[in-house]
């Protein structure tokens, strides 16, 4: 055995010294121990936490199959109930393996809550349907389920005695849906001409009259054009869907829309119109458009709307999205808005982009910065690349902070309040006369 070498330790205790014995072969056996105890204690520590994660996992599954189940349930609050669950779970993780598998069930009971439920239940259907398309991707599985749906989408989107929510619902959901999963431009087209079935039918008429549609339908005529700039966004360069045939289409008509008294139906016309003038000039630089300037005049007025009989809500939100598109048919320019999810961030930068992004985001809501992280369909629509893998201490490393934000915050504030106080009225006290 190599020998030890004896240390002498002193304390101090009252002043006086005292020797302690030196490190023996038990001490070093009692460390050992010790060591092998508190390794130990790590190592079940972690088993339990990755046990306790697992049943977590295995609960989470357990509920999903409970919804699933209760989807066809004899009540309508059960299953109306069971959707809003299907929709909450899909539109926050991702559950490609657990869905796959079950994806006809579900397909099955969506099919049955459009065709015998009511309103609610059945704009919950259309919602879920989009859901798990968008969960599913852009493949063979996902066309499986929206060729069993699109049929009962359609019938009831042309159907006038219909629930008129449910037709507004599924005049949404149809046109995400087709983006994801329809397999042929053909129906593509078909699709698109369904749309326009309806919201050509806010159009002022030839002899220049205003039809007169109540605001539910008009809210249905705006989803049509919304989910149609969608689907227009995909037709640009196949010569069938040639964009130069919407613009002698709508273009001369969608002006008039501008003119309607829903704030919705305004803005949704104006998007639409950037979006036309964005893909023309990508095909045609030297667009020129003859009724540029009326239009410019009209969308000008709305970026500075300040009419009274308007909410005060509208006239601020009309404005700031006016202001845009006045720039976009003025300049062929775009404000750019940058989106952060985790530690990456994409730029939208674009009328595509913005108007594929905000048809993705009212499904999925306040999950879409995870399903910007972690769901490879929509990364892949967005050209983000496969998903960035992080673990857990590198993304807390990157954090900042609560002291550094707050002091951060505090600074901002100080020098926001100096630059604010430098152009405020500083008023003085005259006296009295």
């Amino acid at each position: 055995r190599p020998l030890r070498r004896k240390r002498d330790f002193s304390v101090y205790a009252g002043g006086q010294q005292g020797n302690v014995q030196p490190f023996s072969e038990d001490d070093a056996s009692i460390e050992t121990l010790s060591h092998c105890s508190s390794l130990s204690e790590r190592t079940s520590a972690a088993e339990e936490a990755g046990e306790t994660e697992e049943m977590a996992q295995e609960d989470f599954q357990y509920k999903l199959k409970v919804y699933i189940d209760s989807t066809v349930d004899k009540s309508a609050k059960t299953r109306q109930g069971a959707l809003d669950g299907l929709k909450t779970a899909m539109a926050t993780k991702i559950l490609y393996e657990f869905i796959s598998e079950r994806r006809m069930t579900i397909t099955d009971s969506i099919e049955r809550s459009l065709k015998k439920g009511k309103g609610v239940e059945q704009c919950a259907a259309a919602s879920l349907a989009c859901l798990l398309c968008i969960q599913l991707g852009s493949g063979i599985e996902s066309e499986e389920v929206f060729k069993t749906l699109k049929p009962v989408f359609k019938t009831i989107l042309n159907d006038g005695a219909a629930n008129i929510q449910a037709r507004q619902a599924c005049a949404t959901s149809l046109g995400l849906c087709t983006l994801v999963a329809e397999d042929d431009i053909m129906d593509v087209y078909a699709t698109m001409e369904s749309f326009e079935s309806l919201f050509t039918h806010s159009y002022v008429r030839d002899d220049g009259s205003r039809p007169s549609v109540n605001p539910q339908t008009t809210q249905l005529h705006t989803n049509a054009l919304l989910s149609w700039a969608l689907l227009l966004t995909i037709c640009t360069g196949n010569p069938e869907g040639d964009v130069g045939t919407h613009k002698l289409r709508h273009l001369p008509k969608l002006p008039r829309l501008l003119e309607n008294d829903d704030v919705n139906m305004r803005i949704a016309a104006g998007e639409t119109i950037a979006l036309l003038f964005e893909l023309i000039r990508d095909v045609d630089p030297e667009f020129d458009y003859d009724g540029w300037e009326p239009l410019c005049e009209k969308l000008n007025a709305l970026a500075t709307d300040c009419t009274k009989h308007r909410a005060k809500t509208d006239k601020r939100k009309q404005r700031s999205v006016f202001r845009d598109v006045l720039k976009a048919v003025e300049e062929g320019d775009f404000q750019s808005e940058t989106i952060r999810f985790g530690t990456e961030r994409m730029v939208i930068d674009s009328w595509v982009r913005k108007r594929t992004y905000d048809a993705f985001r009212e499904f999925v809501g306040s999950g879409m910065n995870y399903h910007l992280q972690a769901n490879e369909f929509i990364r892949d629509v967005f050209e983000l690349g496969p998903p960035m893998l992080i673990d857990s201490a590198a993304l807390k490393a990157m954090k900042s902070s609560r002291l550094e934000r707050h002091l951060y915050n505090a600074a901002a504030f100080k020098a926001r309040t100096k630059a604010r106080n430098k152009v405020r009225d500083k008023r003085v006290d005259v006296g009295e006369f």
